[in-house]
């Protein structure tokens, strides 16, 4: 089977999974689409880019279950305009696809390495709309307000301090929880200067960490 049947094979299995889940959205799975997975992982795990598991990257990292991407991407209701914070830019592939699906996307990651690759990723997709930065994003970043922000990486309390880094009705999306345990994936929607909180679903994903990688 080629790369390009294994793609559409895994991508069909996706969207069953997810339509299971109640996930419809059209323009949710026309950006999943032209995305291809296969292209944001190492060679040797190609073959499991559109499975419900983790896979292996750079920098000791991984990319999370198309699935859980489908999930979270789903809950942050993405618009044409929209202005994106992304914590942890892993891959590139979540930008990447958020890049198709709102105005402008500023991704942060802690290590040079993955930033790198994900740039050069995204110039081969032609994406223009996203930023791509080496940066400690546990305080968010000054370039907001922004509309949506989504973080790969646990939080120990829900992210007060990112009130003020969102626009007024903005959505954030982020695991809450103990680092070395079960988190919970949710959605906080900012109303006035506070946040109104819904649980999506239970997850385990590494800590944040502040500062940023020296050496990788």
């Amino acid at each position: 089977m080629t790369t390009g049947e294994e793609e559409r094979e895994g991508f069909a299995a996706f969207m069953l999974r997810m339509r299971a889940r109640n996930v419809a959205s059209k323009e949710l799975f026309a950006a999943m689409e032209a995305t291809p997975r296969s292209g944001f992982v190492p060679a040797e795990w190609k073959g499991r880019a559109w499975s419900n598991r983790t896979v292996p990257i750079e920098c000791g990292e991984t990319l999370e279950s198309c699935d859980l991407h489908g999930s979270v991407l789903n809950a942050l209701d993405l618009q044409p305009g929209l202005r994106v914070l992304e914590i942890g830019t892993g891959s590139g592939y979540t930008s990447a696809v958020m890049a198709r699906m709102a105005g402008r996307v500023l991704t942060l990651d802690r290590y040079r390495t993955l930033c790198e690759q994900a740039h050069q990723r995204h110039e081969a997709f032609n994406l223009s709309n996203v930023i791509v930065r080496q940066a400690d994003g546990s305080e968010g970043a000054s370039d907001g307000p922004f509309d949506r922000i989504v973080s790969w990486a646990a939080f120990e309390e829900p992210p007060r301090r990112f009130v003020d880094c969102l626009a007024s009705g903005g959505i954030m999306v982020a695991p809450v929880g103990p680092g070395d345990d079960v988190q919970m994936m949710s959605r906080f929607t900012k109303i006035g200067s506070r946040f109104e909180r819904e649980d999506l679903e239970p997850v385990r994903l590494q800590p944040l960490t502040k500062g940023v990688a020296q050496a990788l």
